[in-house]
């Protein structure tokens, strides 16, 4: 039984027992580090405890039985592979601890490298080096790896603030007269680690552990609650990574980049995360260790520079490059170590990547033959897609560049100066814009990145902690513009001369790494260009262009979901048919009848006979027509949902406050005001507590006589005009808010009677259906199916009242506080709510299609160009979603995406 046991409960891993695929146990860190050892690569041995462990510690705040003997017979394991035991005194094994989720969080949990350095190991560290031919600067490594520990070990375990061991250094600097810690030498490092064991001892009240197995048990434990932390949590919660999921820690034997100048460390990767092209692009540092290149402690060379440096590493590095990528068949990720000349392969991952990198590297990769269509489109998304057709900088000689640093994540962003990010979530939520300036960021400026439009740093490269994250969450980044000097203390960076203050503008061009002073007008995008057609993909010198068309046109050739577009006017209309939509699923009357015919509709409604209510319907007749016959004509051949008027009441009348004050202020200066006090009492008898769930919709329609018979008159006249013109209109009329099926029926019995008057033997055909945007509607859609052609799911309004929010007032409210608290992973109204609204257009679309089974289904809600809500709908069987015209390539490449991810045919 006990061995039994033993099996159903292995948390520890050794590298060669697992393979990639195993990432859900063993994070993707593990996973990965096991490939490459079942690859033969060179990794340093090790192990992985895993997710499963994290889980029931965190559920717990005990390690789970077994844990600790597993701990053990691995660590020994580790000790005899390199024939050194864990802080021996004379010949010390030295491990890592690092955390490793199953998605990649960059910088979020913890890392404590040096783990088994004491007072007495430092020692025989320092006999190591100088055996390895280390003379000169084995005292200076041994000391200088023992600092990093305390730090770190200080910082991660026990909670130690960070910035005190960075004073600690700086004095150390400036009392050596330098800025650059390689300056520091054997002496200087071991009074820096008096300094901080002092500090460690004045914030936790106990001398720092000496004993080795003591620090490992204490890092492990401290990554497993990295998970919880406040940016692991906020990280998470932006990239839409589940919170249950836990993160696997992997305990590494030591390899040392800072051993001399034949060592370094470096990350690389296969192909250019920022644009997608091949070559060769990473950072290396000499004489470090892995933390300093993402941190930005001094900046680094390009990874060509390795190749005069240590040639033969050179070499073998992009042997392993060449292998991982076809391996992985991706752009890959790779952190390596180079110690006394020889290599050593630390992690590597699917790196992130930009969005034009994405399509780019898609492309490329059908191309080399690595993978099919159907995987080039699974590698993008419709996030990517927007993010691509964000505006970039519109320059001209007036503007030049101050500074140039490293375009690390593309885009043009442009706002205010800040530098802390606390700042940038202050200034963010009063609606300004803001970017955040930073030497280099570290994982606790999370908030302040998410909160700014772009994060402009002094320091750090292509894979500094800034251009990681940046690239993630695509917001445009420069790193590394070393020409300016941030005083983050006093508020201001100065560069060329010119001192900017915090609030002053500035805007960054995160492909160029350009940063200019003001604000730089934009333009479009090149791929909104050739969504409207102004770019022909065949003729023009552009990778990107031509990866976005290929991949959009097998979206298109393997979509099932048609994509249409919500337009009032032939202007949208026309913008949304350049980018692929193949109808209009919303057309919005109500916003037909503001501006200047405002006044018509409030006649209308506040008619006191026949004769004024005819007379108003009789003059919006012709200029409804003429709105229809321009979309109409927009959209010749293909189908056009004119929704019927839709607007609470109180959107077409004065307010009734201001009303009354106007009264009130004539009555006092003696004025003639029969008018406005019939006016008055005309709002006050129409005044409704809340709009929202009163006197709209279809309620408006069957309440004031002659409404939507004007409407669906102006409708079929003008499809009339325009297919006798030699053009083909497809009206569908849609009835909102209907509740209940006699609803309906009311409604078409007199729609049909005048569209069988109208359209006569023109040829025109008129469907009539109604939008399902009340639960009740939802939960009797069998019988609603009844009397409708259509079904097409306002999910706006449908989320509204499922919820019981106010759309204009929750999301400023208390929303926040929702997503803080995990209530929410998204806004309900940006995302669709899969369990309860989602079961609604289920359910409705199930029976709706079981009592008419040619019912056609569509979505015209804010949902319809959201890329999880795509999915959801291609899911339950819609015929279509419908979007902004903006939107509409995002659906279109979400819909094939969509097919692809269901179908068996898919290659992976």
């Amino acid at each position: 039984m006990a061995a039994q046991e033993t099996v159903e409960h292995k948390y520890v891993y050794d590298f060669a027992e697992g393979n990639k695929d195993l990432k859900d146990l063993l994070g993707g860190k593990g996973a990965n580090l096991a490939e490459m050892t079942n690859l033969g690569l060179p990794v340093p041995p090790g192990f992985t405890i895993t997710t499963e462990a994290c889980k029931a510690y965190l559920a717990t705040g005990e390690e789970p039985d077994g844990l600790a003997d597993q701990i053990a017979a691995h660590l020994a394991s580790l000790e005899r592979a390199r024939g050194k035991r864990l802080g021996d005194p004379e010949d010390p094994l030295l491990v890592s601890v690092r955390s490793g989720a199953k998605f990649s969080m960059p910088g979020m949990m913890e890392t404590v490298l040096n783990v088994g350095l004491n007072d007495r190991s430092v020692v025989g560290l320092s006999a190591q080096a100088r055996a390895g031919g280390n003379q000169a600067g084995a005292d200076r490594f041994a000391w200088d790896s023992y600092r990093r520990l305390i730090q770190m070990f200080g910082k991660t375990v026990c909670e130690v603030p960070g910035e005190e061991f960075e004073h600690a250094l700086d004095d150390a600097k400036q009392a050596k007269g330098t800025r650059n810690d390689l300056d520091l030498d054997a002496d200087d490092l071991r009074g820096l680690v008096d300094a901080y064991k002092k500090i460690f001892f004045k914030h936790t009240g106990r001398e720092f552990p000496q004993e080795p197995r003591e620090q490992l048990d204490l890092a492990i434990r401290a990554v497993f609650e990295s998970w919880n932390a406040e940016r692991a949590v906020l990280y998470r919660r932006q990239e839409r990574i589940p919170a249950d999921l836990g993160t696997a820690v992997n305990v590494v034997a030591m390899v040392f980049g800072n051993l001399g100048p034949d060592s370094g460390t470096g990350v690389a990767f296969t192909r250019d995360p920022a644009s997608g092209a091949q070559g060769i692009y990473g950072d290396y540092l000499a004489n470090a260790q892995g933390e300093d290149v993402v941190a930005g402690i001094r900046n680094t060379v390009p990874l060509q520079d390795l190749e005069r440096l240590d040639k033969k590493s050179y070499d073998e590095l992009l042997g392993i490059m060449a292998r991982l990528e076809g391996h992985y068949k991706d752009l890959c990720d790779i952190e390596f170590t180079i110690e006394r000349g020889k290599l050593w392969m630390l992690q590597t991952r699917v790196g992130k990547r930009t969005a034009a990198a994405a399509f780019v590297i898609a492309g490329q990769l059908v191309d080399e033959g690595l993978i099919d269509l159907d995987e080039a489109l699974h590698r993008v998304n419709g996030a990517q897609l927007a993010q691509l057709m964000f505006p970039r900088f519109r320059l001209d000689h007036e503007f030049q560049p101050v500074a140039k640093g490293i375009g690390a994540s593309p885009g043009a962003a442009s706002g205010k100066v800040v530098f802390t990010s606390a700042r940038a979530v202050e200034l963010a939520a009063e609606g300004e814009s803001v970017i955040l300036v930073r030497r280099e960021t570290n994982p606790d400026d999370l908030n302040g990145m998410i909160a700014a439009q772009g994060i402009l740093t002094s320091r750090g490269g292509k894979t500094s902690h800034a251009a990681v994250v940046a690239r993630g969450m695509g917001k445009t980044c420069v790193s590394g513009a070393d020409e300016i000097d941030v005083n983050v203390p006093q508020r201001r960076f100065v560069v060329d001369g010119q001192t900017v203050n915090e609030g002053d503008i500035v805007s960054i061009d995160g492909t160029t790494g350009k940063v200019y002073l003001g604000e730089v007008p934009v333009m479009p995008s090149e791929v909104v260009q050739y969504f409207e057609g102004s770019l022909d993909p065949e003729h023009v010198d552009d990778a990107l262009v031509r990866a976005v068309h290929r991949i959009m046109s097998h979206a298109d050739a393997r979509r099932r979901l048609a994509v249409r577009t919500n337009a009032d006017t032939g202007a949208d209309a026309a913008r949304a048919r350049r980018f692929g939509a193949e109808g209009i699923g919303l057309c919005r009357t109500e916003h037909m009848f503001l501006g200047d015919r405002r006044e018509l509709v409030e006649r209308l409604i506040l008619a006191r006979d026949n004769a004024e209510r005819e007379a108003a319907l009789a003059a919006l007749l012709p200029l409804q027509r003429a709105d229809f016959e321009e979309i109409f004509r927009e959209m010749d051949g293909m189908p056009v949902t004119v929704r019927l008027i839709d607007p609470p009441l109180h959107e077409f009348l004065p307010p009734l406050e201001q009303l009354a004050v106007n009264v009130a202020v004539a009555q006092e200066r003696g004025e003639d005001v029969a008018q406005e006090e019939a006016l008055l009492a005309a709002v006050r008898r129409m005044h409704e507590e809340n709009p929202m769930l009163g006197l709209r919709g279809v309620r408006l329609g069957l309440v004031i006589p002659g409404l939507f018979a004007m409407q669906v008159r102006a409708i079929a006249e003008a499809a009339v005009v325009v297919t006798r013109s030699g053009a083909v209109a497809r009206p569908e009329i849609m009835v909102p808010l209907v509740g209940a099926v006699q609803e309906l029926e009311t409604v078409r019995a007199e729609a049909e009677k005048i569209i069988a008057e109208v359209v006569g033997d023109s040829g025109v055909e008129v469907l009539i259906g109604t939008m399902i945007e009340v639960p009740r509607a939802a939960l009797t859609a069998g019988q609603i199916a009844e009397a409708a052609q259509f079904f097409s799911f306002g999910t706006n309004d449908l989320t509204q009242m499922g919820w019981g929010f106010s759309r204009d007032d929750v999301e400023g409210a208390f929303f926040w506080r929702y997503l803080e608290l995990g209530i929410f992973g998204i806004s309900p109204f940006e995302s669709i709510d899969r369990d309860g609204v989602g079961r609604l257009v289920r359910i409705a679309a199930e029976e709706g299609r079981a009592a008419r089974p040619e019912l056609k289904l569509g979505v015209c809600g804010e949902h319809g160009g959201d890329p999880e809500s795509v999915h959801f709908f291609h899911e339950v069987g819609l015929d279509y979603v419908s979007c902004s015209p903006f939107r509409v390539p995002v659906a279109r490449l979400e819909a094939g995406r969509a097919a692809v991810e269901t179908d068996g045919s898919d290659s992976r």
